[in-house]
């Protein structure tokens, strides 16, 4: 598996960065490999939007701490907010790891190496990923 990603970083605000990332998939529809460094803060929202190139239906995203190789797109539950993605629209969504009966929590990146992994996706499609980090803790 390898496909291309390519970042992006845009400043919004004072404390919100996002970050684009933009892949094209390889022959098998999967991208990996490529990994890219993002500050440390608190993950704040994610886009998850299909390319010109339309991947196929219900393709899935994950992103992977090189560090320890978690996915900061797990909800808490073992379940990625990335899976089963609509190939027609944008998907936004905001990543809670249940703490408990009541208290949810927002991922907190460490910063360092991440890698996007981009699955089912269909031989040489194209989507972005759009991740917003607050340096704060939220």
């Amino acid at each position: 598996m390898a496909g291309t990603v390519t970042l992006t970083t845009d400043q919004t605000n004072q404390t919100i960065t996002k970050y684009s990332l933009a892949w094209l998939s390889d022959a098998g529809g999967a991208v990996s490999a490529t990994s890219v460094t993002l500050k440390p803060g608190t993950v704040v929202a994610v886009t998850f939007s299909p390319g010109s190139v339309t991947p196929t239906d219900l393709y899935d995203v994950t992103m992977t701490c090189d560090t320890h190789g978690t996915n900061i797109l797990d909800d808490g539950a073992g379940a990625s907010i990335g899976a089963n993605l609509s190939n027609t629209v944008s998907t936004h969504k905001v990543p809670f790891i249940g703490g408990g009966a009541v208290t949810y929590v927002r991922q907190w990146l460490h910063g360092g190496g991440y890698t996007l992994v981009v699955a089912a996706a269909g031989a040489t499609k194209t989507g972005t990923v759009d991740i917003y980090v607050s340096s704060e803790v939220i």
